[in-house]
């Protein structure tokens, strides 16, 4: 874990799990997807992209005291990453509402997609990160093409936080409220948009009650009309520009 919540760097110290770390509750933290990377918020979390993020990168905000989450979709296909050649046609569904460039995954097909997924999260591994944040987990509850069940969401979430766990790397739950509470033993810290916005984050809670983090952002509301609730939840929260560029506004 780190010590303390505040902004700021932090040291990082040993957990009673030793191989892996998690965020602490509470903890400052940076959500950056676009734009070229600012290596200089004074957090002790990063979020950023699996691709556009080096070993270097990485490397270097380890020496200021950071911890590195990298951001990964598993649930969906994005045509301008470098692998997207490997997924067969027969596992891509309908386009992401809103994300033109990207299709919904058929997640049943786990014999084709595990090699791709794993090789994305070794890519994490080797460039240093310290946990992954799987994006797109909620397929089962989306027009996606495929005729998903809430069992298939559970079965390969399971599977993608073993991927993480396997190669050292703890894993964050994105979204996926419906399913927290049997989710939550599976991962070892939440990440979640706009709880507040749609009067959700009461469903966050068997995270917090685990003594784990859960990384919240907001687009549409100002700071100071989720803050408070937000610090009584013990969440770490901020408000972010949707694109998730490098601005930020910290609880």
């Amino acid at each position: 874990m780190l010590t303390g919540c505040a902004d700021g760097a932090e040291t990082p110290v040993a957990t009673s799990q030793q191989q892996r770390w998690a965020p602490e509750q509470g903890v400052a933290w940076q959500w950056q997807l676009s734009g070229e990377l600012d290596l200089s918020v004074d957090v002790p979390v990063y979020d950023v992209d699996y691709e556009k993020t080096s070993a270097a990168q990485v490397a270097e905000l380890h020496q200021k005291g950071r911890r590195v989450i990298c951001y990964v979709s598993v649930g969906s296909y994005e045509n301008f990453r470098p692998d997207q050649a490997k997924f067969p046609a027969a596992v891509l569904g309908k386009a992401l509402d809103g994300w033109p460039d990207e299709r919904w995954l058929d997640i049943r097909q786990w014999g084709r997609l595990k090699p791709l997924l794993a090789a994305r999260f070794d890519q994490c591994r080797d460039r240093g990160f310290d946990a992954v944040e799987p994006d797109n987990v909620d397929g089962y509850a989306n027009d996606t093409g495929f005729p998903l069940t809430a069992d298939d969401q559970l079965t390969f979430n399971r599977r993608i936080a073993a991927l993480a766990h396997e190669r050292g790397l703890s894993v964050g739950l994105k979204n996926d409220l419906d399913q927290i509470e049997q989710l939550q033993p599976d991962f070892d810290f939440a990440v979640n948009e706009e709880c507040m916005r749609y009067d959700e984050c009461d469903l966050l809670r068997p995270f917090v009650a685990a003594g784990k983090a859960v990384l919240h952002v907001e687009y549409e509301l100002a700071p100071d009309s989720f803050c408070a609730k937000a610090r009584a939840l013990r969440f770490s929260s901020m408000r972010k520009p949707v694109e998730l560029g490098a601005a930020r506004q910290s609880c």
